[in-house]
């Protein structure tokens, strides 16, 4: 998969270069498959610089060198990237719409509380135009138009995604061989490597290289909220939390039973604690939002992730204390997070994630893209795209 890979850095940052020749040397990328952008060095750049300085010169290099999308089947984003893409800016006339539209909402806001509970059918009318103020408002914020840099990036090849919200990932183990509406086409894996200084990035690369010869011992960690119950015969549904801490439950299930790693399952209401969690090669768990709990010693190429809303805001500002960042800095190899809001909905399926990388068949990057419902989205995977922690001789990789 190394000639697969199309590597791209940011030429206005020294080290972004120099990362890029190392990771390919060192994984045998040919020399060709590097593409320099030259584009902001902050975290956030904001859509015209994204599009004119980004995916517009990506986007005409794919179409020339790669017209029928075989040639390249992952993007490497190199340390120096940024991270974000903002929403569009608003028009004067959509800022002027949106201006009387909030005008409106604060109005009705009063009405409702004027109204009380004592007129039902008042109150009825009141919370349908309220919503219906909060849904236009909503539309013309173009609020749900931000997102990673990485996940806006999938959706290159595509001539003109939607970018109101996220799109279905049709590699996505759920929705492979179904008709979506709004899926894309032709999406492209996306990974980077990335961290709070080159010398992570270096150790990111050694690590994964080191793991796939020596092998990934240690211990699996999950971090569930509450004991493991059966779902519920009489047709009640579980509620999105409960699914994904049932899911995290699999996933210790899944992982025990490999015989790879011992596992160990917190099921209690608070997280592991400062060094309860030695030896850490693999982790899932929540909630702890934008406060890393020092509770691991982390193998070389551990891989996990922690399910909050704020995980990758930043790999740079110092001493902000979000899990992607401070995992990286501790030493893990591999990781996942969001740079806004995501939803619980948008991170990937741990079952499938995780399973994926103990079968050792196929690559991190491919790991993610099965396990990752939506592009043109929040979430970012940070690693090497090539990385086998559980490789598997002899065997080819996913198609």
């Amino acid at each position: 998969m190394a000639d697969e890979l199309l590597v791209v850095a940011n030429s206005a940052v020294p080290e972004s270069l120099e990362l890029a020749r190392y990771y390919m040397e060192r994984r045998a990328v040919p020399s060709a498959n590097l593409f320099l952008v030259r584009t902001s060095t902050r975290e956030t750049v904001g859509r015209r610089d994204y599009d004119e300085q980004i995916a517009g010169p990506l986007r005409s290099f794919l179409e020339k060198n790669d017209p029928e999308g075989k040639r390249f089947r992952c993007i490497t984003l190199i340390y120096g990237m940024p991270l974000r893409v903002l929403p569009p800016p608003l028009t004067r006339m959509e800022g002027s719409e949106l201006k009387d539209l909030q005008t409106a909402l604060k109005e009705w806001t009063q009405r409702k509380n004027l109204a009380g509970k004592k007129q039902p059918e008042e109150s009825r009318k009141i919370q349908e135009r309220l919503a219906d103020l909060r849904r236009k408002i909503q539309i013309l914020s173009k609020s749900n138009w931000g997102a990673s840099v990485d996940s806006e990036l999938a959706l290159v090849r595509e001539k003109s995604p939607e970018l109101d919200g996220w799109l279905p990932n049709r590699y996505y183990f759920n929705f492979q061989g179904k008709e979506i509406k709004n899926m894309p086409r032709r999406p492209v894996l996306v990974s980077r490597l990335d961290g709070p200084d080159p010398s992570i990035v270096r150790r990111i690369i050694d690590d994964s290289m080191y793991a796939e010869v020596h092998g990934l011992p240690g211990r699996a960690y999950f971090d569930t909220r509450r004991p493991e119950k059966a779902a519920p015969k009489d047709g009640k549904t579980l509620s999105a939390y409960e699914r994904y801490d049932l899911a995290i439950h699999n996933t210790a299930r899944l992982v025990r039973k490999s015989g790879k790693l011992h596992v160990v399952v917190n099921d209690k209401p608070t997280l592991f604690g400062p060094g309860e969690a030695p030896d850490a090669a693999l982790y899932c768990g929540w909630y702890s939002l934008g406060k890393y709990v020092d509770a691991f010693t982390w193998v070389r190429g551990a891989v996990g992730f922690h399910v909050a809303s704020s995980e990758c805001t930043t790999l740079k500002v110092p001493g902000k204390t979000v899990w992607c960042k401070a995992m990286l800095e501790k030493g893990v190899c591999a990781t996942v997070g969001p740079v806004a809001e995501p939803y619980l909905q948008s991170f990937p399926t741990p079952e499938v994630f995780f399973s994926c990388l103990l079968d050792g068949r196929a690559a991190l990057a491919e790991c993610y893209g099965v396990s990752n419902p939506f592009w043109s989205w929040q979430q970012v995977l940070i690693g090497d795209p090539l990385y086998r922690p559980f490789l598997r001789r002899g065997f080819p990789a996913v198609n």
